[in-house]
C-alpha cells in the first residue's frame, strides 16, 4: 500500500472488503439456509411449546454472553496490538475464565429463572444448556484475527460445515426424543463441533493460557464501554422475548419465534456482514477523511440498505403465503407476525451501517450511548405495546423504538463524518411506501391478531 489513502491502498482495501463481504454473506446465507431447513423439519417433529421453551433458554444463554462481553473481538479487529501473541493469549485467557464463570452463574440462576417464567423444566435445562458458555469460551482468537484481515474464506467453510453436522445431530435427536431436550443437546453439539473445526482446521496463532497485565489493562479499557453497550444490546436483541415470555404461553412464544426468525433474516444477514467488514473498512478508509472515501462508502451503504429493503419488502408482502407453504396449520398465525416484524425492521435497516464507525475509531463510549437509548426505548415501548395490543402491540413498539433511535444514530454518524443525508431520506420514503402498503394489504390479519390479544 502506498499510503492509507493512496489510490493503490484504496483499491486494495475495497477489494478485500468486497471479497470478505462476499464470503461472509455466502456463509450466512448457507447457515441460514441450513437453519431454515432444520427449522422446517424440527417443526414437524416437535410442538410449538418446545420452540417457546428453547427461546427462553436462548434468551438466558445469549444474555449471559452479552452481559459479560468486554469487546474482545472488536478490540482484536481494530487495535494495532491485535496481532501480538501476548495480547491474543491474554484476550483468550480472559475469554476462557469468563466462560467458566458464566456456566457457574447459569447453574445458580436456573431455579430463579424457572420461577420468573413459570416454566419448571427450565431449572433442569439451564445447567446443561449453560455448558455452551464453557465451550464458546474456548474458541480460539484465530476467528477474530481472520475477520481483522478479512481472510474469511476458510473460516466460512468451517462454520457452515460445522452447522450442517450439528443440525443433523439435532434432527436425529428430535426424531428419537420428541422433546425440547433434542434442541438443548443439539445446540451443545453444534457449538462443540464448531470448536473442534476451528481448533484443527483454521491456521493461525495457537492460544495458551497467559495473562499479561499491560495487555489486560488495554483490553479492559477499550471493553468497559463495550460491556455496557452489550448489556443494552441484550435488551435490544432479546428484550422482545423477555417481555413476551413473561406474558405469553410457551406455545404462543413459539409461534412468535417462528415468525420473528423468518422476518429477521435480512437484517441478521447484513448485520453480521457489516459488523465483520465495516470496522476494517472504516479503520482504513474513514468516511470523514476525504470525499473519495465518503463516495465509496455511500455506494456500499446504498447497496447494503437497498438489499435489506428488497428482502424485507418481499417478506412483508408475502408473509402468510410463506408460512402456509413452509409450515403446517398450527403455525398459521406466524404469517401475520412475519409481516409485522418485517415492517418493524425497516427503520433498523436505515441506520445499520453507521454504528461501527465509532468502534473503528476506538470511540466505544459513543457507541454505548446509542445502544443505551435504543434499549430504553425498546423495553418501554414493547411493554406498553403488549399491554395494549398483545403480540401486535409489542412488535409495533419494536418498530417505533428503531425509528426513534435514528436521531441518536445520526448524531454518532455526524461525529465521524459518516452521515449520509441522501441515503436516509431515500429509505425513509421507501419505508413509508413499502411498509405502509404491506400493512394495508394485511390489515384484516393484523386486526385479528390484535383481537386475539396475547394469544394465550
Amino acid at each position: 500500500m502506498t499510503s492509507r489513502n493512496g489510490g493503490h491502498g484504496q483499491r486494495t482495501i475495497i477489494d478485500r472488503v468486497l471479497r470478505g463481504s462476499g464470503f461472509i454473506a455466502m456463509g450466512i446465507l448457507g447457515a441460514q439456509g441450513l437453519r431454515l431447513a432444520g427449522n422446517l423439519i424440527l417443526t414437524r417433529l416437535l410442538f410449538p411449546e418446545a420452540f417457546g421453551l428453547m427461546a427462553l433458554v436462548s434468551v438466558f444463554i445469549v444474555g449471559m454472553k452479552m452481559f459479560s462481553d468486554i469487546g474482545l473481538r472488536p478490540w482484536i479487529q481494530k487495535d494495532d496490538k491485535g496481532d501480538d501473541p501476548v495480547y491474543l493469549d491474554t484476550a483468550w485467557t480472559l475469554q476462557v475464565g469468563r466462560g467458566v464463570m458464566l456456566w457457574v452463574f447459569a447453574c445458580v440462576m436456573a431455579l430463579p429463572v424457572a420461577g420468573f417464567f413459570n416454566e419448571p423444566l427450565l431449572a433442569q435445562i439451564l445447567p446443561i444448556a449453560g455448558l455452551e458458555l464453557v465451550i464458546a469460551g474456548l474458541m480460539p482468537t484465530r476467528v477474530a484475527t481472520a475477520h481483522r484481515h478479512l481472510r474469511v474464506k476458510q473460516l466460512t467453510v468451517l462454520q457452515v460445515a460445522s452447522q450442517a453436522i450439528g443440525l443433523s445431530l439435532m434432527i436425529l435427536l428430535a426424531w428419537q426424543m420428541q422433546s425440547v431436550w433434542a434442541l438443548v443437546y443439539g445446540s451443545l453439539a453444534n457449538t462443540l463441533v464448531l470448536l473442534a473445526a476451528i481448533h484443527f482446521g483454521l491456521p493461525g496463532h495457537r492460544n495458551r493460557l497467559r495473562l499479561n497485565r499491560a495487555a489486560a489493562a488495554k483490553i479492559v479499557s477499550f471493553g468497559k464501554w463495550i460491556f455496557l453497550s452489550t448489556i443494552c444490546g441484550f435488551v435490544v436483541a432479546q428484550g422482545d422475548k423477555i417481555v413476551l415470555g413473561k406474558f405469553l404461553s410457551a406455545e404462543a412464544l413459539g409461534l412468535y419465534t417462528i415468525g420473528f426468525f423468518l422476518a429477521s433474516f435480512p437484517v441478521m444477514l447484513i448485520e453480521k456482514v457489516t459488523r465483520k467488514v465495516l470496522i476494517p473498512l472504516y479503520r482504513e478508509q474513514p468516511p470523514g477523511a476525504s470525499r473519495e472515501n465518503f463516495a465509496r462508502i455511500r455506494k456500499l451503504r446504498f447497496g447494503v440498505t437497498g438489499g435489506m429493503f428488497l428482502l424485507l419488502t418481499g417478506l412483508a408482502l408475502l408473509g402468510p403465503v410463506i408460512t402456509d407453504i413452509l409450515y403446517d396449520p398450527r403455525y398459521a398465525v406466524s404469517g401475520v407476525i412475519l409481516v409485522l416484524v418485517a415492517c418493524a425492521q425497516m427503520p433498523l435497516a436505515i441506520g445499520l451501517t453507521y454504528d461501527q464507525v465509532a468502534l473503528a475509531q476506538g470511540n466505544s463510549r459513543q457507541f454505548f450511548v446509542v445502544v443505551a437509548i435504543k434499549a430504553v426505548l425498546m423495553l418501554a415501548l414493547s411493554l406498553a405495546g403488549i399491554a395494549l395490543f398483545g403480540i401486535a402491540g409489542a412488535i409495533a413498539g419494536q418498530g417505533a423504538a428503531h425509528l426513534l433511535t435514528l436521531p441518536a444514530i445520526i448524531w454518532l454518524a455526524r461525529a465521524h463524518g459518516a452521515w449520509d443525508r441522501l441515503h436516509d431520506l431515500v429509505f425513509l420514503l421507501a419505508m413509508l411506501v413499502l411498509g405502509g402498503t404491506a400493512l394495508w394489504l394485511h390489515q384484516d390479519g393484523i386486526a385479528e391478531l390484535i383481537r386475539l390479544g396475547a394469544t394465550g
